[in-house]
C-alpha cells in the first residue's frame, strides 16, 4: 500500500491519465447505451466527452487552459442541446484544480467559482425552454449548484493549507539557518578568545624562560648547579610553551590583542580554590573536594579547567534558583585531570546553557567544549537524575 502511495505521488500526471481514460469510458458507454437521443445528438456527444477526458489528463500540467477548455466544452454543450454525461464530472475536477493551484491567482479562481456557480442554472434553464417547464427546474438547480461550491470550497482550503504549510517550512529553514549562523559565530568568538588566552600563556612561558636564562647566565661561573637547574626549567618550560604554541595555531583567530594589553599569567588550577570562595561569598553553597596528588599541569590545560568550573558556578548562580547548592570535584589522575561539577538547582539544559555563560556571551556549552576540544578532552553535561545539572570533564596531559 505504501508503495502504491509512493508511486501515485512521484507520478501524478500519469494517474490523471488513468482517470482520464476511465472517464472517457464511462462517458463513450453512456452515449452508446442513449437509445432515446437521436443518431446525430450522440455523435455530437462525443466531442465532448473527448475534451472532457483530455481537461483531466492534463489538468496539473496547463491548469488555465484546461479550465477553458471545460467552460468551451460547456459553451459547446448549451449550443448542441447535447444531455449532461458522466464525462462532465471533469468540470467539478478542473473546478478543484484551479481553486487548489497556487499557480492561479486569487482573482482567476474566484471567477472559475462564478462561471462554475453559473453553469447549473444555465444548463437548467436551456433544459426548461426546451421543455417548456421552468418552475420544476428551481430545485433542480439548487440541488446541481452543491458540487460545484463544495469542489471550489475543497480545492480553496487545500491551497490554504498549503500556503500556510509553505510559511512554516520556510520560516523553520529561515530560523534553522540563523542558529547555524549564531552558533558559528560563537565558535568563532570564543576561539578568538581561547587563542588570545594561549597566547598569554605562551607569551607568560618565554617570559619566564627569558628570567630563567638570565639567572642561569649570572650563576654560571659561581653556582653551576643552580645554572642547571635554571636551564632545565628552561627546557621544561620550552616544551610546555610548544605544544601549547601548537594548540594555538589550530585555533582561528579573528582579531589581535590590542598594544596596550599586558601579558599576564592566566588562571590555574590552584585558583578554583580562590574561585569557590569568591562564589561563596556572593551567596552560592559549594562544596570543593581535591582527589589525587596536586602537580602542575599545561598550563592549557589548567586554563581550561578553571573557565569550566568558571562557567559551571556562574550558570548555577544564575538559573539555578536561591536554595541552589553545587559541588566541584578535581581528580588528579595518572595521565589526565578530571572536572566533576554539580548543582541542584531547577535549571535545564536549554535554560543553562544557550541563555548565558559566564562571560555573559552566552553559549556556554559551545565554549566549554571548544576548550575541550583544544586539549584533547572530552565533556559530558546535562541534567541530573532528580533535578539540578552535572558537567564532568576529563582533560589528558597529552593532546590525542
Amino acid at each position: 500500500m505504501q508503495r502504491l502511495y509512493d508511486f501515485l505521488r512521484r507520478h501524478p500526471t500519469g494517474v490523471d491519465s488513468f482517470w482520464a481514460v476511465l472517464l472517457f469510458g464511462v462517458g463513450m458507454l453512456q452515449v452508446a447505451d442513449d437509445s432515446f437521443s437521436s443518431t446525430t445528438a450522440r455523435l455530437l456527444a462525443v466531442p465532448a466527452v473527448v475534451a472532457m477526458g483530455v481537461v483531466v489528463a492534463l489538468r496539473r500540467k496547463w491548469t488555465l487552459a484546461m479550465f477553458w477548455l471545460a467552460v468551451g466544452t460547456g459553451v459547446y454543450k448549451l449550443i448542441t442541446h447535447t444531455d449532461v454525461n458522466n464525462a462532465d464530472l471533469a468540470m467539478l475536477i478542473i473546478l478543484y484544480t484551479v481553486a487548489a493551484s497556487a499557480d492561479i491567482s486569487r482573482r482567476m479562481s474566484r471567477t472559475a467559482f462564478a462561471i462554475g456557480f453559473l453553469a447549473s442554472p444555465l444548463y437548467a434553464l436551456r433544459f426548461a425552454v426546451d421543455k417548456g417547464n421552468l418552475r420544476d427546474n428551481f430545485f433542480f438547480v439548487l440541488f446541481a449548484i452543491v458540487p460545484f461550491a463544495l469542489a471550489w470550497v475543497l480545492g480553496d482550503s487545500l491551497r490554504t493549507r498549503r500556503a500556510y504549510y509553505a510559511q512554516l517550512v520556510e520560516r523553520n529553514q529561515r530560523l534553522e539557518n540563523q542558529r547555524e549562523a549564531q552558533a558559528k559565530v560563537a565558535v568563532a568568538a570564543e576561539r578568538a578568545r581561547i587563542a588570545r588566552e594561549l597566547h598569554d600563556v605562551v607569551a607568560h612561558n618565554v617570559s619566564v624562560m627569558v628570567v630563567q636564562a638570565d639567572g642561569a647566565a649570572y650563576v654560571m661561573d659561581v653556582a653551576p648547579e643552580q645554572a642547571k637547574e635554571a636551564l632545565q626549567t628552561i627546557s621544561g618550560t620550552g616544551r610546555q610553551a610548544l605544544a601549547e604554541m601548537r594548540r594555538l595555531l589550530g585555533v582561528l583567530r579573528t582579531g589581535e590583542p590590542q598594544e596596550s594589553e599586558d601579558y599576564v599569567p592566566q588562571p590555574d588550577v590552584e585558583q578554583i580554590e580562590v574561585l569557590v570562595e569568591q562564589v561563596r561569598t556572593a551567596g552560592l553553597a559549594v562544596d570543593f573536594e581535591v582527589e589525587g596528588t596536586p602537580r602542575r599541569l599545561p598550563s592549557g590545560v589548567e586554563l581550561t579547567a578553571y573557565r569550566i568550573v568558571q562557567e559551571a558556578l556562574t550558570n548555577t548562580r544564575k538559573h539555578g534558583g536561591p536554595d541552589a547548592t553545587a559541588s566541584v570535584r578535581l581528580v588528579y589522575f595518572d595521565d589526565g585531570l578530571g572536572l566533576l561539577v554539580e548543582d541542584d538547582g531547577r535549571g535545564a539544559a536549554h535554560e543553562l546553557y544557550e541563555d548565558g555563560g559566564a562571560d555573559g556571551a552566552g553559549h556556554g556549552l559551545i565554549g566549554m567544549r571548544e576548550r575541550i576540544g583544544m586539549v584533547g578532552g572530552t565533556l559530558d553535561a546535562g541534567p541530573r537524575p532528580g533535578g539540578g545539572f552535572r558537567i564532568s570533564a576529563l582533560l589528558p596531559l597529552k593532546k590525542r
